[in-house]
């Protein structure tokens, strides 16, 4: 036997023609009406809704809204806290004064509403002058220096920023050899 008096095992079959009559006539697997079943059917893509939402620029739906701050009055550091503490974003976190926003610590502003005679020494934390003068009478103390800029300053994500590795994002990756 040679190559050219090989016969291959099956014919050809013809490509099967929908609308034909057979078990694809009448609505060709379109079902009855609707959009779907029309000829040229223009059904609008699911993401192209996604895409409309999204802001362009400063035009859909645009908000300005800054970070979070959790606004904390003096009367509230006068129940919560001893005499001489230090009042702290993490001070606060531990009283149940302020809590995480999306597993991130927020910024966090003391006011001036009500008395203090206490002796507080607040660190990291906004403070408006009124607070500020009530702190200073009662004989406690602002540091200044370590007012948090952003939530990056509070958070710092990486370990080269004084932030710790999380063990759950590397838990299945081989390290690089």
């Amino acid at each position: 036997m040679q190559l050219h008096q090989v016969k291959p095992r099956h014919k050809n079959k013809d490509r099967k023609r929908i609308g034909r009559g057979g078990k694809r006539g009448t609505y060709s697997g379109r079902g009855m009406k609707g959009q779907k079943s029309r000829a040229s059917r223009k059904l609008e893509p699911i993401i192209r809704g996604l895409i409309k939402r999204y802001p362009k620029l400063r035009g859909y739906r645009f908000s300005s809204k800054g970070e979070p701050i959790f606004v904390i009055n003096l009367k509230t550091l006068q129940e919560k806290f001893d005499d001489s503490a230090a009042i702290s974003p993490l001070a606060l976190l531990d009283k149940k004064l302020i809590h995480k926003i999306k597993g991130q610590m927020p910024l966090v502003k003391i006011l001036g509403e009500g008395e203090v005679t206490k002796k507080f020494i607040i660190k990291g934390c906004k403070i408006s002058k009124q607070a500020e003068e009530k702190i200073k009478k009662a004989g406690g103390s602002v540091e200044k220096s370590q007012f948090p800029i952003s939530k990056s300053q509070i958070n710092p994500k990486s370990p080269a920023q004084g932030g710790q590795a999380n063990p759950k994002k590397f838990k299945n990756q081989k390290p690089k050899s």
